[in-house]
Formats: C-alpha cells, structure tokens, sequence
C-alpha cells in the first residue's frame, strides 16, 4: 500500500483522481494540495513522521505560478525524492517528464487500467529503492501491445515500434520490418505509448520520436517526418502540433 499527495489547482480533478486510487483498494492514504506551495508543505509534514512519509505525488503540470514540471525539477534534486506521476491532459511534455525521471505519464481522463499500471510502476521504484545492492539486477523488460497477426495474438514490445496508423475503428502498428492490426483505439495507445517517447503528430498518427531522422517542410507548409528504418513513408504533422513537435526533436 503506497501514500499519495495529489497536486492539482482544479477542485474536480483532485476528486475525480482521488475516486479512481481509492477504487484501487491500492493507496493506504491520499493527501491533496493545490499548488506547487502547498504540495511542498505537504511533503515537508508527511517526512515529519517516517512512517507517514508519501510515496507518490500525482502531479499535474500546468498550474499557475509555479508548474508541476517546475516542481518536479526541484523534487528530483532532493536525496530520497517521491515518485513521481504525472497527471495532465496535454501530451506533449512527456519527454521533458521523463527528464526528471517520473515514474509515468497519465492522460485525462485518466482510466483505470493506466492508473493501475502507474500504481505497479510506483511500487516497483519503491521495492527498488529499499533494496539497494539489487539494483545491478533489476529487471528492465519491455512494456509489450497486443495485436493481431495471421489470425494469432502477438505481443509486440513497444520500443520495437515505429508508427501507429489509425484505420478506420483499427490501428496499423509498424515495426522496422512488420505491421500488425490492433483492436485498440489510437486514443488508447496515445495513452499506452506516450510514457515511452511516443507522441500523436496527426489525428492520425503516433510516432516513435527515437526514431525520427527527418522533419521536412513540404509545398503549402505541410511538415513531414521521415522515420529511420522505414523507406517510402512520411508522416504528416498536423499544424497545430508543429510548434511542440520541433521542441521535442530539439529543433
């Protein structure tokens, strides 16, 4: 059973998020704050007490004054830091998430299955961090997607996978050499990928980031992404996500 502070400056959405973890039946307590200041005190009081220190903060990013990224930042840098989660209904900083080694990275609306998942990653760090001298064999693995192919189920581990293209209520995934058909909703995998470097370019499509090689500028000011190991394919970047796709590449 793990502690947790919800941070969030929304009412509605530290209720909501609260509903789901005690639906979990895995959270011993959850504390909420409002901002960045408050989360602090929190965190402060819950170290006061050993055993009441929190484990967990589910932290959403855009607040005001101080952000949950900002947060984040100055929590990572603390000797036995919380883990983090973060909780957010924009995608497009999962990479900088990850910068400050946040355990995971939720979608709203969040949905049960991914808030369990977080939960078991959350626990995983925990084990981890009591156990010291077993770190050199923590198992690392591959978080894998089930799909369809020959009329058998396969899974394929997502650091395999290049694209996601949306077909019709299906979804195409593409590897270096295969493509598969998944059941699962592009929404759904947004949610599924987005921790691992994934980010929705297009209505679309979903791409791997590690594996872009090519961002064009094309006639009408359409940009394109070229991806490595992938020949005669590029993927359109809707307008409006353009600005957050250069500065994830960088650029």
């Amino acid at each position: 059973m793990v502690r947790a502070l919800i941070v969030d400056d929304e009412a509605p959405a530290r209720f909501e998020l609260r509903s789901l973890l005690e639906e979990t039946g895995r959270v011993e307590a959850i504390t909420e704050a409002s901002s960045a200041k408050e989360a602090v005190t929190c965190l402060v009081q819950s170290r006061e007490h050993k055993a009441d220190a929190i484990d967990v903060i589910f932290l959403d990013v855009s607040m005001p004054k101080t952000s949950g990224m900002q947060l984040a930042d100055a929590l990572h840098k603390l000797k036995n830091p919380p883990a983090i989660v973060f909780v957010t209904a924009y995608s497009e900083y999962a990479l900088e998430a990850f910068g400050v080694d946040a355990v995971d990275y939720l979608m709203k609306p969040v949905e049960m299955d991914r808030l369990q998942q977080a939960i078991t990653k959350v626990e995983q760090r925990l084990k981890v961090a009591s156990a010291p001298a077993a770190n050199a064999q923590a198992p690392t693995g591959s978080e894998r997607i089930p799909v369809e192919k020959g009329g058998h189920k396969v899974l394929v581990p997502i650091n395999q996978i290049r694209y996601v293209e949306a077909k019709d209520d299906y979804s195409c995934i593409y590897t270096a050499d295969d493509r598969y058909l998944s059941t699962i909703s592009l929404a759904k995998l947004e949610q599924r990928l987005t921790p691992h470097g994934f980010y929705r370019v297009h209505r679309g499509y979903i791409v791997n980031l590690e594996y872009v090689q090519d961002f064009v500028t094309v006639s009408g000011g359409v940009v394109q992404l070229g991806l490595r190991d992938v020949e005669d394919k590029k993927i359109p970047v809707s307008r409006r996500r353009v600005v957050a796709v250069k500065r994830m590449l960088g650029l």
